[in-house]
C-alpha cells in the first residue's frame, strides 16, 4: 500500500500549504478582517479533517478487501490509489464556505455579524473601483476593532440596534446599489458626481461613523483607564518624585 501512503502524504502536504496561506491572511482570499479570516481558517480545517478521515477510511477499506480476497493485484492497487486521491481532493475542496446573503446580514447574531459582513464585502470587492477597495480594507480593520466592543452589548440594546443598521444594513445596501449599476455607466457623471465618486464618498462617511461608534462604545473603558491612571499617579507619583533623604551629618554608619 505504498502508493496509497504516498498519495495521502501529498494530500496532507497540499492541505498544510493551504493552511499556511490562510494563517498568513490568504493570498487568494485576501481577507479584509480578522473575523472573516478566522471563518475561512475554520472552514479549511474542517475540510482537511474530512479529507484525512476519508483517505484513512478508504485506505483501511482497501487493505481489508485485499486481505479478504487474497490481494487486489497491481491493477486494483492503481485503481484504489486513484480513487483515494480523487476522494481526498474532493473532500479537501468541497463543500466550501458559503457566502452570506445580504438580506441575512442584519439578522445574524451580534458576535457573528462582523465576520459575516466582512465575508460579504470580500466577495463584492472585485467589482469596486480602487479607491473604494482601499476604503473597504480600512473598514475591515475598523470592524475588527468594533467587534471587541460588541461583545459587551446586549442583543436588544439600542446601541446594538444602531450598529446593526450601520454595519448590517446601510453598508451592504450602499455597496449593492453600486454593484447593480452596469459597469459602463459607473464613470458617467450624475447629480454632480460619478457613481464611483459617490460610492467612495459614502464609504468614507460610513468609515467615519464606524470609528465614532467604536469610540462611543469604548468610552466607559477609556474613562475607567483615565481614572485608574490618575489614582496611581496620586498614590505613587509624588512618592516617586521625592528625592531620597540623606542621612544626617554624624549619623552612625
Amino acid at each position: 500500500m505504498a502508493g496509497e501512503a504516498h498519495d495521502s502524504t501529498a494530500i496532507m502536504a497540499a492541505a498544510r500549504r493551504s493552511l499556511v496561506d490562510q494563517r498568513a491572511g490568504g493570498r487568494r482570499l485576501a481577507a479584509i478582517g480578522q473575523h472573516s479570516a478566522a471563518l475561512r481558517r475554520a472552514d479549511l480545517l474542517a475540510r482537511v479533517k474530512r479529507a484525512v478521515t476519508g483517505v484513512a477510511g478508504l485506505t483501511v477499506a482497501v487493505m481489508a478487501a485485499g486481505m479478504v480476497i487474497g490481494g487486489i493485484g497491481i491493477g486494483g492497487l492503481m485503481l484504489a490509489g486513484a480513487g483515494i486521491v480523487a476522494a481526498g481532493a474532493l473532500l479537501l475542496n468541497y463543500p466550501r464556505l458559503s457566502m452570506p446573503e445580504r438580506a441575512d446580514l442584519p439578522a445574524a447574531p451580534l458576535p457573528r455579524m462582523v465576520g459575516q459582513v466582512e465575508l460579504w464585502l470580500e466577495a463584492q470587492r472585485p467589482q469596486l473601483p480602487p479607491p473604494a477597495v482601499r476604503l473597504i480594507d480600512q473598514i475591515g480593520s475598523q470592524l475588527d476593532a468594533l467587534n471587541l466592543q460588541l461583545a459587551r452589548l446586549k442583543e436588544d440594546s439600542a446601541e446594538a440596534a444602531d450598529v446593526r443598521r450601520l454595519v448590517g444594513e446601510h453598508l451592504p445596501s450602499l455597496v449593492s446599489a453600486y454593484t447593480e449599476i452596469p459597469r459602463h455607466l459607473r464613470a458617467e457623471p450624475r447629480a454632480g458626481a460619478t457613481p464611483d465618486e459617490q460610492l467612495t464618498a459614502s464609504l468614507t462617511t460610513i468609515s467615519a461613523e464606524i470609528g465614532q461608534a467604536t469610540r462611543n462604545l469604548a468610552e466607559g473603558s477609556l474613562d475607567a483607564l483615565a481614572i485608574q491612571a490618575r489614582y496611581l499617579d496620586s498614590k505613587y507619583g509624588e512618592a516617586a518624585a521625592e528625592p531620597p533623604s540623606l542621612p544626617a551629618p554624624g549619623a552612625a554608619r
